[in-house]
C-alpha cells in the first residue's frame, strides 16, 4: 500500500478551525498516514508565535528583550498555557491532563542549553497531543509516535541538531502500526536522552525524514499557499503558480529568497526520488507544486528569486591571474570573519564576492585592513544596498540569448546591472541592482522571461 507522509506547518494547526481542515484533508485520502505537524501558528488573537514565546521563557524574557519587546517570561508562560487551553476547548476534547503536563514542563529547571531546547519543542510535542487526540474523537483512528518513543534519535548540536543515521531503521518501524500515527516535528533526542531541536523550520525536516525511512509514495508540505509562485505574489498579484520544479530548482530558488521550506528535508527524500508536493491547506483542491528529480521543460524560466540587502567586495591586484590560491587565500579570509559567500565572479586580476551586508558586522574596516595586510591588493571597494535578482529553470541551458533578453529588458527601464553572475549549471544566472531599482527590475525581469515567454 502506498503510503503519504504530511507535514502541516504553523498556519494550518493554528487554531482548531485550521486543526478542522487538516482532519478533512486526512480523510479525503486514506493513503495519508503519517502525519507530522508544527506547534500551532499564529491567528488574530495571538501578538507573537508560540515558538518565540517557549524560547522566552526558556531565557526568562531576554528572547524577546532581545527583540525589543516588552514580554516577560510569566506572560509567554500564560499565552502559551492559554493558547492551548482554546485548542483544546474549542476542539471540544478532553485535555486536562494535557494542560497539567505543558504547565509541568514549562516550570521545569534545566540547565543550558538542554534547556532552551526543551522549551522550544513543547509546541510541537503538545500540539501532536491534541490533534491525535481530536482525530480519534473524529472517527480517524491515530497514534500518537512522539521522537523519544520511536528513537528519533539526533546529535547533540541544540539548536541545530542533526538526525543521526540509526533513526532509519528506528522509525521504519512505524510501519506496522495500523491508523494515522501523528508525530510532532522539529525535535527529536540525544543518546544521553535529551531533547534537541532542528535549526527553525525543522517540522520540515522531520517530515522529510520520515518520508525517506518509511520509503514513503509522496510527501506533502502543506502551508498557506497555493504552491511556488514565479515571483513574489505580493509585487506581482497574477503571477502564477510554478506547477512542477526539480530538487535542482528549488534548491536555486531557495537560496535566493523563496522560504519554501528547509532545504534539508529535500536532501534524503532526492535520494529516493520521493516527490514532494507543496499544497494549501486553505485551499486544498489545487494542485500545488510538485517537487521531482527530473521532469521535461515546458517553459525557459521558472521563477525569479530576490534577496534583498546585499553587498559585495570588489579586489584588484595587478598579478593575482598568476597568483595560485590568491582566490582562496581571499575566501578564506571571509570565513575567518564568518561571512557567508554566495558567488565570486573573476576576471584576469580582479575578483568581486557577494555577500550579506548584515554579515559585517560593523567589522567593515577590519576586512579591509586584513585583507590589505595579507593580500596587498591594489584596490579594495565595499559596495553595499544591492539586490540580486535570480531567474532559474532547466529549460534555460538549450535556449540561447535568454541574459540578453533580460539586459535588454533592464536597459529599457534604464537600470544599471551592478554585477552578473552565471551558475555553473546553465539553468540560473544573477544579477545585482541598486535596492532602490529592485522592484522595477524585478517586474521587468518577470515580464520579460515568464510572462511573454521565451
Amino acid at each position: 500500500m502506498e503510503s503519504i507522509v504530511c507535514k502541516f506547518g504553523g498556519s494550518s494547526v493554528a487554531n482548531a478551525k485550521q486543526i478542522k481542515k487538516v482532519t478533512e484533508i486526512i480523510k479525503a485520502n486514506l493513503n495519508r498516514k503519517y502525519v507530522v505537524v508544527s506547534a500551532p501558528g499564529k491567528d488574530e488573537q495571538d501578538s507573537e508565535k508560540v515558538t518565540d514565546h517557549l524560547f522566552n521563557i526558556a531565557k526568562a524574557g531576554n528572547h524577546f528583550k532581545s527583540k525589543k519587546k516588552n514580554i516577560t517570561g510569566e506572560e509567554s508562560y500564560n499565552a502559551v498555557i492559554q493558547k492551548f487551553t482554546r485548542l483544546i476547548n474549542d476542539l471540544g476534547i478532553d485535555g486536562e491532563d494535557i494542560l497539567q503536563d505543558l504547565s509541568n514542563d514549562l516550570k521545569k529547571i534545566l540547565p543550558d542549553p538542554q534547556k532552551n531546547d526543551f522549551f522550544a519543542s513543547r509546541g510541537e510535542h503538545y500540539n501532536a497531543k491534541v490533534i491525535s487526540r481530536y482525530f480519534n474523537k473524529v472517527g480517524i483512528a491515530s497514534e500518537l509516535a512522539l521522537p523519544e518513543d520511536i528513537g528519533f534519535i539526533v546529535s547533540e548540536d541544540f539548536n541545530n541538531a542533526k538526525v543521526v543515521p540509526v533513526t532509519y531503521k528506528n522509525i521504519s518501524s512505524l510501519s506496522e502500526k495500523s491508523g494515522v500515527i501523528v508525530i510532532p516535528g522539529y525535535y527529536g533526542i540525544t543518546e544521553k536522552g535529551d531533547i534537541a531541536v532542528f535549526s527553525r523550520g525543522g517540522s520540515d525536516l522531520t517530515g522529510g525524514e520520515v518520508a525517506y525511512a518509511m520509503n514513503a509514495s509522496l510527501y506533502e508540505n502543506w502551508t498557506d499557499t497555493d504552491g511556488v509562485f514565479q515571483i513574489d505574489p505580493r509585487l506581482i498579484p497574477d503571477a502564477e503558480v510554478i506547477p512542477r520544479l526539480t530538487y535542482k530548482e528549488i534548491r536555486l530558488l531557495s537560496s535566493k529568497g523563496f522560504n519554501v521550506f528547509h532545504f534539508d528535508a529535500m536532501v534524503n527524500c532526492k535520494k529516493r526520488h520521493i516527490p514532494i508536493n507543496i499544497k494549501n491547506t486553505n485551499n486544498p483542491a489545487t494542485p500545488g507544486t510538485l517537487i521531482v528529480s527530473e521532469r521535461i521543460p515546458e517553459e525557459t524560466v521558472v521563477g525569479i528569486a530576490r534577496l534583498d540587502d546585499i553587498a559585495y567586495l570588489y579586489v584588484e591586484k595587478d598579478g593575482a591571474g598568476e597568483t595560485i590560491g590568491f582566490v582562496n587565500d581571499l575566501l578564506r579570509i571571509m570565513k575567518d570573519f564568518g561571512i557567508e559567500t554566495y558567488h565570486y565572479p573573476t576576471d584576469k586580476d580582479d575578483v568581486s564576492i557577494i555577500f550579506k551586508q548584515a554579515d559585517l558586522k560593523g567589522y567593515e574596516d577590519d576586512l579591509k585592513d586584513t585583507i590589505q595586510a595579507r593580500l596587498n591588493p591594489d584596490n579594495i571597494e565595499l559596495n553595499y544596498n544591492i539586490t540580486m535578482l535570480s531567474p532559474v529553470g532547466i529549460g534555460m541551458k538549450d535556449q540561447p540569448g535568454v541574459i540578453a533578453v533580460a539586459s535588454t529588458a533592464l536597459k529599457e527601464k534604464n537600470i544599471n546591472i551592478e554585477i552578473i553572475d552565471q551558475g555553473p549549471a546553465q539553468i540560473s544566472f544573477h544579477f545585482g541592482v541598486h535596492k532602490y531599482h529592485a522592484d522595477m527590475a524585478l517586474k521587468a525581469l518577470y515580464e520579460a522571461l515568464c510572462r511573454k515567454g521565451l
